[in-house]
């Protein structure tokens, strides 16, 4: 089996190429047990084939298995027989695939002396029913593109990276300095085409392949980590072309309830709208004071990223183009829906999201608030250019 699993390893080693490596490949600091989620097309796999070949150890100590590529019955089976052969760097791709994987990555953390890296959907949650991982493994999330890596791959460069208070303090200097690179028709074509790393593969249509790894996620990485049967499917799918119709959408939730045909089965509406907000469909941003409860109404629904928009709703709204991006781009900070403005993001900067003539009326007299402005390539003030937040991964 090992030799097998060696062969198609030594195949996708050839194709990799480890020339460009995403924000987070310094990022990240290696343990006994490391995961690493992220939406499917995200560029999880890449990374970890760039880390496999690079890692130092001789090719002989380590092995990468996908659950893509090859069907394994026992996946501590497999890692007793590699470190018994002198193993020492295990690999594990699309692992919540693999029926019984908590308890697997258990024993082996338990019993085997291997380093283990694994990766699944963004959906994936350790079940600590299963098995108790929790102190054991430390999971990593990564997201698509930002408009810096894009410009990065498109034209084979290099950009810093920018802090959100660099931009909040110095975004006039920074938008001159990094305007070479800008221009709306490129950030149109990443709104449009560039979230995820495919979209640089000359083999592939990326329409096609948007629309393949959206139902792929829907079909097969839902079905395979949350209790909801084949059938049901069609209710996320419709779902989201309800979505697209008004987003960012304040959910009216008996609305949707009724579209749907679902009477009035309000959690298994919440569950669903939880599934494709783990799977990186949609983000939900839900109540401050609710937390994580999924059965919370949310305050607002988007789509995941701009390409999303595109790639399901016919005619996308401006506005909630401007929002979504804005919203994908400060993933790493906190965010919350203000009583006045679009966002406030870590409780203290509020955000008002337009085109160029946007203007201050809305969070007129509110501190640390700032104007968010499309089609402007250098702002003033408090106006900030929106291309320029796609600088902050």
């Amino acid at each position: 089996m090992i030799y097998e699993i060696r062969e198609l390893q030594n195949l996708l080693l050839k194709k990799v190429k480890t020339k460009y490596k995403r924000y987070f490949f310094y990022k990240i600091n290696f343990d006994r047990l490391t995961g690493l989620i992220g939406a499917r097309g995200a560029g999880k796999t890449t990374f970890l084939l760039q880390y496999l070949k690079e890692n130092s150890l001789p090719l002989s100590k380590k092995l990468y298995i996908s659950a893509d590529s090859i069907k394994i019955d026992s996946l501590f089976d497999i890692a007793k027989d590699f470190e018994r052969d002198g193993g020492k760097l295990l690999i594990i791709d699309e692992i919540h695939k693999f029926s019984g994987f908590e308890n697997d990555l258990k024993k082996i953390y338990d019993f085997l002396e291997l380093e283990v890296i694994f990766s699944g959907s963004s959906a994936l949650k350790i079940d600590n029913s299963k098995a108790d991982l929790s102190r054991r493994v430390v999971v990593y999330e990564i997201e698509g593109l930002s408009f810096r890596e894009f410009l990065e791959l498109k034209n084979g460069v290099q950009i810093k990276a920018c802090s959100l208070e660099d931009i909040l303090t110095n975004h006039v200097d920074i938008a001159y300095e990094l305007s070479k690179y800008y221009t709306p028709k490129i950030f149109e074509e990443y709104l449009k085409f560039g979230y995820y790393p495919f979209y640089f593969d000359k083999y592939s249509n990326y329409q096609i392949k948007l629309n393949e790894t959206i139902n792929t996620v829907l079909e097969v990485d839902i079905p395979s980590i949350f209790n909801i049967e084949y059938q049901n499917i069609k209710n996320l799918k419709k779902l989201l072309l309800i979505l697209c119709q008004s987003v960012p959408y304040t959910p009216n939730i008996n609305e949707l309830l009724n579209k749907l045909n679902m009477g009035q089965d309000y959690r298994t509406l919440y569950r669903y709208l939880d599934y494709l907000h783990k799977a990186k469909i949609i983000t939900l941003i839900r109540p401050k004071t609710k937390g994580d409860n999924i059965f919370a109404k949310p305050e607002k629904i988007y789509f995941n990223n701009t390409n999303l928009h595109y790639a399901y709703c016919d005619m996308p709204n401006i506005g909630t183009i401007r929002e979504v991006f804005f919203k994908s781009m400060v993933f790493e900070h906190k965010v919350e829906i203000p009583k006045q403005g679009d966002f406030l993001i870590d409780e203290k900067y509020t955000f008002e999201i337009g085109g160029k003539n946007k203007s201050f009326k809305q969070i007129a007299n509110m501190p640390n608030s700032f104007v968010v402005a499309d089609d402007i390539e250098i702002g003033s003030g408090h106006k900030i250019p929106l291309w320029l937040f796609g600088f902050l991964y």
